[in-house]
């Protein structure tokens, strides 16, 4: 199956959902690309974190080392957090001859306009649907969902085009009047194989960066802005932490800042009273010692990812009481801590650095047991392609044309 992936934002080093889904589908043995902007029209709160040098070199690079193609196209800019591709998109789609195109964001421009002329294509669509209520904040949101409302949704269930939810809201069906019967439930996941405890990286780890083998490690791994908190962190990191027993409360900070927001945060970080060991952005796959390293994992405010990488290694996690957060906390595997509230943060730490090991193991075996049971990607990615293939053998069966039927 030739799949084309159609995507607003794409970087090669990241840990994004494509970064993973789409190298799975390529060792499932199908031919596999990746549409996506032109890095220079990329904002700078997107690019800032892994950086936008050399990008040609490490598409490739991702290429070599996945199998997967990352194709980029023109952009005309962004809008609210969203690409605004050049019309060339549709016709540089059109040439690679897709089997199925999987455009991630029903509600995006490129998803809207792909569902508008989604019966004169030569090949079938799926998207996917990443919106939580509580990240939709935009002022013009009730008017947007109005006519997605009237506009769009008759269009998307007329043409019978798969739409997969990757979140367990009922977002698509409050706010776009898409029945959630009518949609695909998939989740997120992580490589359970690479991202596993590691007893010999976690002491080379730490060892490599003078940090005592009974420490306990707190770790943040993420962008140092303000949606993920890296202000409230570096505040509630100031005071120094009593030890927990006979043990020391260390700290391992990694992200870039930028801009006065981040030079603000480093300053912050430079007068704290606890040894912070501060590095810059890694690769998506070169944090897996980080996270074997740690003994609690913390989120101050959006929650990436990551979550899934980190719990994957065993590592539970602190993060901020909300809806999501509070789905994805089961037994001992996460803890919440009142959002924007300093020194509840604080104090949450410290118990959980002072829980005897016996209870500390069973956290780390619920955490990882939470991402097997339920986001080991391998199983997830087959999934995801039997929706593209259950897409390809519908529009068949509709008799639509495709470029093998001429």
């Amino acid at each position: 199956m030739k799949i084309v992936h159609i995507e607003d934002f794409v970087h090669p080093d990241a840990g994004y959902q494509l970064n993973s889904l789409a190298p799975l589908q390529h060792l499932q043995g199908h031919d596999v690309t990746i549409v996506t902007g032109e890095m220079d029209k990329i904002p700078d709160f997107l690019t800032n974190f892994f950086g936008r040098d050399n990008i040609e070199q490490r598409d490739r690079q991702f290429t070599e080392a996945t199998g997967v193609k990352i194709v980029r196209v023109p952009l005309f800019g962004f809008y609210s957090g969203r690409a605004i591709f050049q019309p060339s998109l549709f016709k540089r789609v059109s040439e690679m001859k897709p089997d199925v195109a999987f455009v991630h964001g029903e509600d995006t421009l490129t998803g809207i306009v792909y569902i508008w002329i989604s019966r004169w294509l030569r090949y079938p669509l799926v998207f996917d649907c990443h919106m939580l209520e509580m990240a939709s904040v935009n002022r013009y949101r009730e008017v947007f969902r109005s006519f997605y409302r009237t506009f769009v949704t008759p269009v998307l269930l007329r043409e019978k085009i798969p739409l997969i939810r990757v979140v367990p809201s009922d977002f698509v069906e409050k706010c776009l009047a898409i029945p959630l019967e009518y949609t695909d439930l998939l989740s997120f996941g992580t490589d359970t194989i690479y991202f596993s405890p590691n007893a010999e990286t976690r002491s080379l780890t730490r060892k490599k960066y003078g940090i005592a083998e009974d420490s306990f490690v707190v770790l943040y791994a993420g962008k140092i802005d303000e949606h993920k908190g890296g202000k409230f962190l570096a505040e509630s990191l100031k005071m120094a932490f009593p030890q927990a027993g006979s043990r020391k409360i260390e700290f391992i900070v990694v992200g870039t800042g930028a801009d006065e927001y981040g030079r603000q945060v480093e300053q912050t970080f430079a007068q704290s009273e606890n040894k912070i060991v501060r590095l810059p952005t890694q690769k998506f796959r070169d944090l897996a010692q980080f996270y074997q390293t740690a003994d609690l994992c913390v989120f101050p405010r959006q929650c990436s990812m990551s979550f899934f990488e980190v719990q994957s290694c065993a590592v539970p996690i602190l993060f901020e009481d909300n809806e999501i957060n509070r789905m994805r906390v089961t037994g001992n595997n996460a803890f919440l801590f009142e959002p924007g509230n300093v020194t509840e943060f604080r104090q949450k730490i410290l118990e959980i650095a002072n829980m005897p090991a016996a209870q500390m193991a069973i956290c780390r075996h619920d955490s990882r047991d939470y991402v097997i049971k339920n986001y080991d990607y391998v199983p997830i990615a087959q999934q995801f392609t039997a929706v593209l293939q259950r897409a390809m053998d519908q529009w068949k069966a509709r008799g639509r044309r495709t470029f093998k039927s001429g």
